[in-house]
This record gives C-alpha cells, structure tokens and sequence, in this order.
C-alpha cells in the first residue's frame, strides 16, 4: 500500500498552506455532482415556476456560480485560484434536482474544491428555496466525478 503523506500539516501536526510555487502551470479541470430529493408537489411548483421566491433552478445555478469563485475565502487552507470557468447546471429529475458543475482553471494546484463548493451551495441554495413547502429534503450524493490536469506547451 501507498504511504500517504498529509500535506497541510507540518512536523507538530498543525494545520498549514502548502506551498505550490514549486509546481508547474496546469489546465485544471473538475466536475462534481450531487442531489437533493424532493417530494412531488415541490416538483411540480419548480418545474411550473410557481416557488415563492422566483425561479429556483436559475437562482441555484447562480448561486453556485458565486460560491465556487468564494471557496478560498471559505474553507481555510484553499489557495485563490485564476478560475477561467465555473458552470453550474440545476435539473429536475423524478425525485429531486441534480446539480452538476464543472470547474477550471489555469494554475498549480486543482480546482475540485470549487466544483464542490458550487454543488454544496447550489443545493443548500434548493433547499432555501423550497423550505416552506417541503420538510422533507435531503441532500446527498454529493461528490468529484472528474478531475482533470493537462500540461500547458
């Protein structure tokens, strides 16, 4: 089995930014998904446009969008990253909406954390929306499908 070694902690066990300068320029690229169950009348006000507060796909896709260029403000040890592209797809299934976004960049560490983070907040962006007429959301499935690196000639 492989040794793998934590890389954002240094020799007492403390947390730390690694330090990337080392590394070469890259395309990065990264996909993630994830799911929020939702019950049949929530469907049919999201797919008739008839939530509340405005049109919930839309509003989840932006919100997405936001959130994947805010992550290195948001979890800790992120590095900001020069994010070329974020996108941030909301779509309804027979039991919920799917969020899928893809993420990239020009840099020299990956891009995942914004995928993720534009899925997590798309869905909790669903879940606001939706709240007042459904309890019983769940989010779930929320995960990396793709992560990408190709060198840059």
């Amino acid at each position: 089995m492989e040794d793998k070694k934590l890389t954002h902690i240094n020799a007492e066990g403390k947390a730390k930014m690694v330090d990337v300068a080392h590394k070469p320029f890259q395309l990065r690229v990264a996909k993630a998904e994830g799911f929020i169950s939702l019950n049949n009348e929530t469907l049919s006000l999201i797919r008739e446009n008839n939530m509340k507060k405005g049109d919930v796909l839309t509003t989840a896709e932006i919100a997405g969008i936001q959130a994947g260029k805010q992550t290195s403000a948001l979890i800790p040890l992120c590095h900001p990253l020069p994010i070329t592209k974020i996108a941030v797809t909301a779509s309804l299934t027979e039991s919920g909406v799917k969020i899928v976004s893809e993420a990239r960049c020009t840099g020299q560490t990956g891009i995942e954390m914004e995928a993720l983070t534009a899925v997590s907040v798309a869905l909790l962006t669903v879940y606001d929306m939706c709240k007042a007429v459904d309890k019983n959301m769940c989010i779930s499935e929320i995960k990396l499908i793709e992560k990408t690196k190709t060198d840059i000639e």
